[in-house]
């Protein structure tokens, strides 16, 4: 036996459950232990200051870190701009509490946000308001591939540039053996940070990971059946396979796939036959899919937009040191050579269209316009909670 002498460990506490009347916040309980959105939260549940500091430590924040205290502060007066610029009204911007848009100390938030504090109500709702837009730019903030996002898209728009090819005519996609003109073709090269924001703030995730449309293309076609067969294009030329895409987000309102399959056993002979481009029988075969559409899965999306919707996972290639390419070889040419950098899977979006969905997005309930509003509608109310609910009758 070894004589090494085992550390004598400190006493326990005595058990016991304290002092003062018990109580229990159920409310920030049930939503741990129902696993509930942040963002839908009514009120946090720290007693003082002293909680409020280890709340900030566990989220990776030390107060006492001089930089971690400035980004805080940063953090803050942008998720106070953006609340007045993006979801208040310039008269709900002025009711907004001077010790909540101007703190002393952006801990003192996490405070007033708590019902233990017996704050008053409206400086917690607004505390609140303030946290969540704080809690969704921290995760964009730490979201490393939101830093390298010009190589990705490089990476990305390079496989893409294989089969979306220029010709005299206009643009066209081709895997070589098809060719299809393109009626337009809109890369989403990034989402702005406010747009981003948005997004998060009124998804129960949450999270900036969870945004699968930072980039991606938008294809639009002249007719449905037109898209069906960009969808064998992109799949021939080995962008899109059963393996390479996130099942769960693929989103089809634009196909009914039983239906087309018939058409094809159809007309598929006359297809096979057509002179040139087949443009009228696509058409003709266009008008008989039409009464076969799936239903709509974004509940921001309009009744009249319709889109076969993929998201694909790529796996992008960073340079050595995570340098962008074109610093590291100003910086010192051959350093890389043999060297592989970190590697990791990034999601983009491929969406298709036809002629008739892509422009019932420019207007009315279908438009991006007015998808952005629904966004900013659900946002407005999760993030201000009571705030934006109307006062009860009688009140004034």
């Amino acid at each position: 036996m070894s004589g090494d002498v085992e550390p004598r460990l400190p006493a326990a506490p005595t058990p016991t459950l304290g002092e003062a009347p018990l109580t229990l916040n159920w409310q920030y309980l049930r939503a741990i232990a129902r696993g509930e959105s942040a963002i839908d939260l009514r009120g946090m549940a720290l007693r003082h200051h002293e909680d409020a500091q280890r709340f900030a430590r566990e989220y990776g924040l030390d107060p006492e870190n001089p930089a971690h205290a400035a980004w805080m502060r940063r953090v803050h007066r942008e998720a106070v701009v953006f609340l007045r610029e993006c979801l208040l009204s310039d008269e709900e911007g002025r009711q907004m509490p001077p010790e909540v848009c101007e703190p002393a100390d952006v801990l003192d938030l996490l405070v007033y946000a708590s019902r233990f504090s017996r704050s008053r109500s409206t400086r917690r709702h607004w505390s609140c308001a303030v946290l969540k837009v704080m809690h969704a730019l921290f995760y964009i903030d730490s979201n490393l591939k939101l830093r390298h996002f010009e190589t990705i898209r490089r990476q990305v728009f390079a496989a893409l540039d294989t089969v979306i090819l220029r010709s005299a005519e206009g643009q066209v996609l081709s895997d070589g053996e098809i060719v299809l003109p393109l009626v337009a073709v809109d890369r989403k090269s990034a989402k702005g940070r406010q747009s981003i924001l948005l997004k998060l703030l009124q998804k129960s995730a949450y999270v900036a990971e969870d945004i699968h449309d930072h980039l991606g293309v938008r294809l639009v076609l002249d007719t449905r059946i037109e898209c069906l067969l960009a969808l064998r294009v992109l799949q021939r030329a080995q962008l899109l396979s059963a393996i390479n895409i996130e099942s769960h987000r693929v989103r089809n309102t634009l196909i009914d796939l039983d239906a087309a399959h018939d058409l094809f056993a159809v007309w598929r002979d006359r297809l096979a036959a057509a002179e040139g481009y087949p443009r009228e029988a696509l058409r003709e075969m266009d008008a008989a899919l039409a009464a076969a559409t799936p239903g709509s899965h974004n509940p921001h999306s309009g009744a009249g937009f319709r889109s076969l919707q993929v998201t694909v996972r790529k796996l992008i290639h960073l340079p050595p040191d995570g340098e962008e390419p074109a610093a590291r070889m100003e910086a010192q040419p051959s350093a890389s050579v043999g060297r592989a950098g970190p590697s990791f899977y990034f999601n983009y979006e491929i969406q298709l269209l036809d002629r008739s969905s892509y422009e019932a997005t420019r207007a009315g309930p279908a438009s991006h316009g007015a998808y952005k509003q629904r966004q900013v509608e659900t946002a407005r109310r999760r993030v201000l909670g009571e705030l934006a609910e109307p006062p009860p009758a009688g009140a004034g």
